[in-house]
């Protein structure tokens, strides 16, 4: 999870909603139709400020988007506790230097963001 300068719990509060239903696991028919709450599924959450760069310059990212480090840290929080109170939730820690290693199951990667909410 990256935060950006200006993001709110607000936005932790729907990225929460977007990441615990996005329908990204195969139904019986093999479609992509299964939310991570439909199989009873566990979450990973690994806060990463450099989701946050600026690449579209030079040969050097920038991190001038990025939050202030104790407003990704509360954000992070903020997000992790919505989230474990519908899923088990397993934290990376905050600007830790972590190695993490996964098993990718399938070819497909998505980028989420909290979209504004609909009125």
């Amino acid at each position: 999870m990256g935060v950006q300068r200006g993001d709110s719990e607000a936005e932790a509060e729907r990225l929460v909603e977007r990441v615990l239903a996005y329908r990204i696991f195969a139904d019986g028919q093999g479609k992509m139709n299964l939310s991570l709450k439909d199989i009873g599924g566990e979450l990973l959450a690994v806060p990463q400020f450099t989701l946050a760069a600026d690449t579209n310059s030079g040969l050097r990212p920038s991190f001038s988007a990025a939050a202030a480090p104790a407003d990704g840290q509360l954000m992070f929080q903020k997000f992790a506790e919505r989230a474990a109170g519908e899923v088990r939730v397993a934290l990376g820690r905050f600007g830790a230097d972590m190695k993490v290693s996964l098993v990718n199951d399938g070819p497909v990667t998505f980028w989420l963001e909290a979209p504004p909410r609909q009125s």
